[in-house]
């Protein structure tokens, strides 16, 4: 009796070992399955310049371009071959992502039907790359949030993400310090692609040289390094991997890559990345945050002599400002384009302005011009609802790390929401694919954040609604 009795006990499982509750740390450890494609694509986003092209394709020729609409055409075939079944899933990021086709494809239409006059052949060629545009994001959104499911997958491509703009700040801290454009020699090592031309490496701001990094332009670099300021912020407090000091020394590159562009725009994203962050972070990081800035301003009055000063005339300046002038004068011109074309506007990407007074610096007025009424809601839908939805996921999430991951995808959407309305902002390549991949993590979060509602196995992950077991 006394063997049988030790036999039975030495069977069954601990209880303790067995049913250890599965902690944040357990999901971020375990090994990340995220498609590789997408990874190369998001480190790509920062890498090759959007200003070469191969130039059989035109302006939409870019590597980043060209490897996002095949993560659309992979998706495509995986949904048709029944590899994949996207039915089963839903989030907000899909539908903003298909209606903003939708307003494209419209005025596309509308434009090739000659419902918005006469279109130049030039005008065909800017809608015909909005159009490769729309589906690129569309494949950014649909991969992301449906290949990404577990917090372990989100930080394995948040990594690829991250380097890239890791490389993006080095290219600007070099410009900023050594006055030369690192892309140079990235261009050159790119055969058979063509330089294109567009990009504005720097820029003259009072006593300063502003910088684009490698993007398109000083704002540009400005506001995409503050829309993934927070999620640098996340990956530094949760990322088992690495050293930690140098998963701050990235965060702070981003922050020095806001401070050098010099640019009202930048600093209202930062402002908007912080103020929504916050609320979600542990406590003693909230606090650490707080007391850390006032520091952090300091050491950018140090490191860059004449910056406050020349910012605070930026923040400073009123409508004798060129630049504030243009935006303001540029509203009666508008509304009587709006007048003219209001359904469908002019066509997509087929305003041209004749002289720098005329640029929209403004995406929704940019929007409404040349995609009309029907536009310019689509635009506003793809622009908001991802941050509005991702703020729902933050509010609702149980896990701590989820929750502040979901408060740092809300705070980088809400950037680009409210900086739209400071620089036509799809206008600009890095800007244009960087957001719809945020769009895209905001709707995997959106997923896990609804899998916790169900009980959690033992398993690192909770269960994803479309994993086949």
């Amino acid at each position: 009796m006394a063997h049988r009795a030790l036999a039975t006990a030495s069977a069954r499982p601990e209880p303790t070992a067995a049913r250890r509750p599965v902690t944040d740390a357990d999901r971020l450890s375990a090994p990340g399955g995220t498609p590789l494609i997408l990874r190369i694509t998001a480190f790509s986003l920062f890498f090759f310049p959007s200003s070469m092209v191969i130039k059989d394709i035109g302006a939409a020729g870019t590597v980043p371009m060209i490897l996002s609409c095949l993560l659309f055409a992979f998706w495509l075939a995986s949904w048709i071959w029944r590899l994949h079944d996207p039915v089963r899933i839903r989030y907000p990021g899909r539908l903003a992502g298909a209606i903003f086709v939708l307003g494209i494809i419209a005025s596309y239409i509308a434009l090739y039907g000659g419902w918005t006059g006469e279109a130049s052949n030039t005008g065909l060629a800017a809608a015909d790359r909005w159009l490769i545009l729309a589906f690129a994001s569309l494949g950014l959104i649909l991969v992301a949030a449906e290949s990404v499911r577990s917090m372990a997958d989100m930080l394995q491509l948040l990594r690829w993400l991250l380097a890239g703009a890791f490389f993006c700040g080095l290219v600007g801290l070099v410009q900023f310090t050594l006055h030369i454009n690192p892309m140079e020699w990235v261009q050159l090592a790119m055969p058979g692609f063509t330089y294109n031309g567009g990009d504005t490496p720097f820029q003259a701001r009072g006593n300063l040289l502003r910088v684009a990094g490698s993007t398109f332009h000083s704002i540009e670099f400005g506001v995409v390094s503050a829309m993934l300021l927070p999620l640098s912020i996340w990956r530094a407090l949760y990322d088992p991997r690495g050293k930690v000091w140098f998963h701050w020394l990235q965060t702070g590159l981003l922050v020095f890559a806001v401070a050098a562009t010099v640019s009202r725009s930048g600093t209202l994203a930062a402002v908007v990345a912080i103020a929504v962050l916050l609320p979600f972070l542990p406590k003693i990081a909230r606090q650490r945050t707080l007391a850390t800035l006032p520091f952090v301003i300091i050491a950018l009055f140090i490191a860059v002599p004449g910056f406050v000063g020349t910012l605070t005339d930026a923040l400073g300046a009123d409508t004798s400002d060129p630049s504030i002038a243009t935006r303001v004068n540029n509203y009666p011109r508008v509304a009587r384009m709006i007048d003219a074309r209001p359904l469908f506007g002019v066509g997509p990407g087929n305003y041209t302005a004749r002289g720098a007074l005329e640029i929209l610096d403004n995406q929704y007025l940019n929007s409404i011009v040349s995609m009309g009424i029907v536009g310019i809601i689509c635009v506003f839908i793809y622009l908001v609802l991802p941050g509005v939805a991702a703020l729902h996921s933050a509010r609702h999430a149980v896990s701590p790390a989820l929750r502040c991951l979901a408060g740092a995808s809300a705070a980088g959407l809400f950037v680009a929401a409210v900086c739209s309305v400071t620089f036509d902002s799809l206008s600009f390549p890095t800007f244009a694919l960087s957001y719809p991949l945020l769009v895209g993590l905001s709707g995997a979060i959106w997923i896990l954040v609804k899998s916790e509602e169900t009980p959690l196995s033992s398993a690192p992950n909770p269960p994803h609604p479309n994993r086949m077991e």
